[in-house]
């Protein structure tokens, strides 16, 4: 199920929220949240259900062990072998085919290739339990004695399939006690109402261009069409994403939780280091805090802890190498950027290093774009002029005209012009503006959610591109 459909919008979330109101008690409420998310999680596939169950309770029992045996070495083997089995389990759905590809490729061999499917958001609630096991190991937390706790952090609905990656820190006093104020609900039904209209009305909308210019195998057939292409899919993947992680922080706000920020407009960025503290914010909190830090971060072998974090960083999104080389290529830009190129980036004017960004975050894409590298490679030699390609084709210039307004809008969307807009005309306003400005998101929600039911109304599926992560 995903946020972006009919079924969620007027059955599943209206029922979740008429039986969540009308129960007063806690318990009762986180229970019922628990229940609801794993009905929303095994709606797709319900016998992926069985596989988050077991991940969340063997991760309870873990943490009360290691708990238990707190400052001896048994506790530290227990912590071991909980954190190998967790990258075990992700290793074998997400990893082994590609690996045991590599393999064959590598020896001459032939064992089969292990045909398994992908859970849904696999990667992102392996990470959360991984959270919880080290933060108990180091005694940021005190593991709970009742699994509902456990149970509602790993499979809270909002969050669970695409993020925000979240620790037991952030939301452990908000399950054993929150509370819903109409102002906090009225604020989650805004940020709802913002992601939906990123996803329905821009992202799926500039998706459905993108696979028609860019080609499915690499095949664009024009220097401006490869450009054109891979802007449009840069705007589609941040909006796809930013859209889905608005709506899990409006639907916490609407339950008394609050969820932390995922992006902060990572367009207008000058960097790439810039980029990233923007991009998936929790995601890189993850790394920095479980991974960087620990190898010794910035104090000591600072280059090899930067390439070991990008490349998980890049293998964490897929078993491909394109995404291998798309993390060690951003991790390659930012030391670069720290030891040469940071300095200069500061002296420029904003412009420049902001066009510096933008190209290099545009060929980023291109890796993560297309499934192998042979589409990849044949879509930079066309975006730099040496394919043969004409400069343009009478189709692109179809394409060009039906999605430029869209277009102009998805990048004038993806800074904070609306919201700083929005916010100088609410504090410049007479108070005789103050109930035209009050009304201002009620009327945006509404005609938000029409459009977007009328678009969703007869459509495809339409999934998060970051499910398949």
């Amino acid at each position: 199920m995903v946020f972006s459909s009919i079924l969620f919008l007027y059955l599943f979330f209206p029922s979740l929220l008429i039986i969540y109101f009308v129960i007063k008690h806690q318990t009762y409420r986180n229970w019922v949240l628990i229940l609801f998310s794993f009905a929303f999680y095994a709606w797709g596939e319900p016998v992926w259900i069985i596989l988050l169950l077991c991940a969340s309770f063997a991760g309870y029992l873990f943490a009360l062990a290691i708990e238990k045996y707190r400052g001896t070495p048994t506790a530290k083997r227990i912590f071991i072998l909980s954190i190998c089995l967790n990258i075990g389990l992700l290793g074998f759905f997400k990893y082994s085919p590609f690996l045991v590809e590599n393999l064959n490729f590598l020896t001459g061999l032939h064992f089969p290739i292990p045909q398994v499917g992908l859970p849904i958001g696999i990667s992102f609630f392996t990470f959360e339990i991984i959270c919880y096991l080290t933060d108990t190991y180091k005694g940021a937390i005190k593991a709970p004695r009742s699994p509902m706790q456990m149970f509602l952090y790993v499979s809270f609905f909002p969050h669970l399939i695409a993020g925000p990656i979240i620790r037991f820190t952030d939301i452990e006093q908000q399950i054993k006690d929150r509370r819903i104020t109409a102002e906090g609900f009225s604020q989650g039904i805004n940020r709802f109402i913002i992601g939906l209209g990123k996803k329905v009305i821009i992202a799926n909308l500039l998706g459905e261009s993108v696979p028609l210019i860019l080609g499915e195998a690499g095949g664009v057939d024009s220097f401006l069409g490869a450009w054109f292409g891979i802007c449009l899919y840069a705007l589609q993947i941040y909006f796809d994403f930013s859209g889905y992680s608005d709506m899990a922080i409006g639907l916490g706000l609407m339950f008394g939780f609050t969820l932390k920020e995922n992006f902060n407009y990572p367009y207008i960025s000058r960097s790439a280091g810039e980029f990233w503290r923007r991009w998936n914010m929790s995601l890189g909190g993850f790394f920095r805090d479980y991974v960087y830090i620990p190898l010794g971060g910035n104090r000591k072998h600072y280059t090899r802890n930067l390439f070991v974090v990008w490349f998980l960083t890049g293998f964490w999104h897929g078993a491909s190498w394109n995404f291998v080389i798309w993390g060690l290529y951003f991790g390659f830009l930012i030391m670069v950027e720290r030891y040469f190129l940071q300095n200069l980036l500061d002296k420029l004017p904003r412009l420049v290093s902001h066009l510096y960004l933008t190209l290099a975050m545009l060929f980023g894409w291109v890796w993560f774009y297309f499934p192998d590298l042979h589409q990849a490679l044949s879509t930079f030699k066309t975006m730099l002029g040496l394919s043969g390609k004409p400069l343009y084709t009478p189709e692109l210039t179809i394409y060009f005209r039906e999605n430029m307004v869209l277009f102009l809008i998805a990048i004038v969307a993806s800074t904070p012009f609306f919201a700083s807009l929005f916010g100088i005309f609410k504090k410049r306003s007479r108070p005789a503006l103050g109930s035209a400005v009050s009304w201002m998101h009620p009327v945006y929600n509404v005609v938000i959610l029409s459009v977007a039911t009328s678009l969703l109304i007869g459509s495809t599926y339409n999934p998060f591109l970051y499910f398949r992560f």
